[in-house]
């Protein structure tokens, strides 16, 4: 039987995401509480088929879930996402005829957390290369060393995705791999106290030789751009379901400054500030950037789901989307907290956390430039030598 959004995640729920939402931000903490109730949804299994317990989501339909809890709670769905992206990679590798990660989907639907260990400071390689060391054990196993930064849901997850590079071979090969988390030989740090996202709570992991056995080694890829669909499956996930996060940020923004403008009275004409032409204006520049943004990121996700051949377009897609919804919602919150008035600065305001938490838009992958070039290089072709 199919969820409805609005069955899945009613009004009343989103409001108290959105209640606690101000006391995870003031307090530096972790968004405990909604991931209980998330849990208790169904909303972690929403890839997984409904034979085997899921939901049987595909990623049209769990980016517009990401898209509505934004709303309330971004940092929440922002910390969420990396699990929706390990799920959703199990799932799409699966419509793919790879069902080498369906044990993620069956883990996630008995109730374990997956979160994301693969970012790395000064790796902008990102996945097609790691400064992590992986040293394989002659039994299939291998021992990683190195550190991950920006993991999401560090205070809760249970099995952490990860990869790293063996040069034990003639040629170096990548190999990504799970650990649980009663594998000994990792520190999280308590290093989280940023700008924004802060429920996120996505501390730093130090991996010191922990280990990942045979069986949770799941693919060894050579250095370099790969037609693997592994990686294409983590892009798509990864890239849709950020977009996703930033375009419901955006659109709660146009909501409150909608509310806000009405509400707020001129002294010198008596009328609401929604009178006021030049206001009309920013709220309609504002509506008009979220507008192009809705149908883009529904037709990115839906092509994923349909299995649309996109050639050498997809990844400029992907990105593409990820960048201008996170340069969208940036825009619309400067947008609205012109027109909202001096108690947006003020500390607690959710405008205000909503200004600090867009900006974590600009520092995930792919980044602005990164994204540029992929897309020049898809219409013009590469850089010659």
């Amino acid at each position: 039987m199919s969820v409805e959004l609005n069955e899945l995640l009613p009004d009343e729920l989103l409001e108290r995401f959105r209640v606690r939402a101000k006391g995870y931000d003031e307090r530096n903490e972790f968004f405990h509480e909604d991931l209980a109730e998330l849990k208790s949804l169904g909303y972690l299994r929403m890839f997984a088929s409904e034979d085997d317990g899921g939901l049987g989501f595909g990623l049209e339909q769990v980016a517009a879930a990401q898209r509505r809890l934004a709303t309330a709670a971004p940092a929440t769905a922002l910390a969420i996402n990396m699990h929706l992206v390990w799920t959703g990679v199990a799932h799409l590798l699966a419509q793919r005829g790879d069902d080498s990660l369906h044990f993620v989907l069956e883990e996630a639907v008995a109730g374990e957390v997956f979160a994301f260990g693969n970012s790395e400071a000064g790796n902008d390689s990102v996945l097609f290369d790691s400064n992590t060391v992986a040293a394989p054990l002659g039994d299939g196993s291998y021992s990683f060393t190195g550190t991950k930064i920006f993991t999401s849901l560090s205070p809760a997850w249970t099995r952490l995705g990860i990869f790293g590079k063996d040069t034990s071979g003639q040629e170096p090969v990548l190999v990504h791999a799970f650990i649980t988390r009663e594998t000994p030989g990792y520190t999280i740090l308590d290093d989280w106290n940023t700008l924004g996202m802060r429920a996120s709570q996505s501390n730093t992991t130090v991996l010191d030789g922990v280990v990942a056995s045979a069986e949770r080694v799941f693919r060894k890829l050579p250095v370099g751009p790969t037609a693997d669909a592994l990686i294409f499956s983590i892009f798509a996930c990864f890239e849709t379901l950020l977009a996703a996060v930033y375009t419901g940020l955006g659109e709660r923004a146009l909501a409150i400054g909608v509310a806000t403008v009405h509400k707020r009275r001129s002294k010198k004409s008596g009328k609401s500030y929604a009178q006021d032409p030049d206001i009309r204006w920013r709220i309609a520049d504002a509506a008009l950037a979220m507008d192009g943004l809705y149908p883009q990121l529904v037709v990115v996700a839906r092509d994923v789901d349909n299995l649309v051949d996109h050639g050498s377009q997809w990844f400029p897609k992907l990105v593409g989307l990820k960048v201008r919804a996170t340069e969208t919602a940036r825009t619309v919150v400067d947008l609205i907290i012109r027109v909202s008035g001096g108690s947006s600065y003020f500390a607690g305001n959710e405008l205000g956390r909503l200004y600090r938490d867009v900006l974590a838009g600009m520092f995930h992958p792919s980044d602005d430039e990164s994204a540029h070039a992929t897309i020049a290089s898809a219409w013009l072709g590469p850089l010659e030598d």
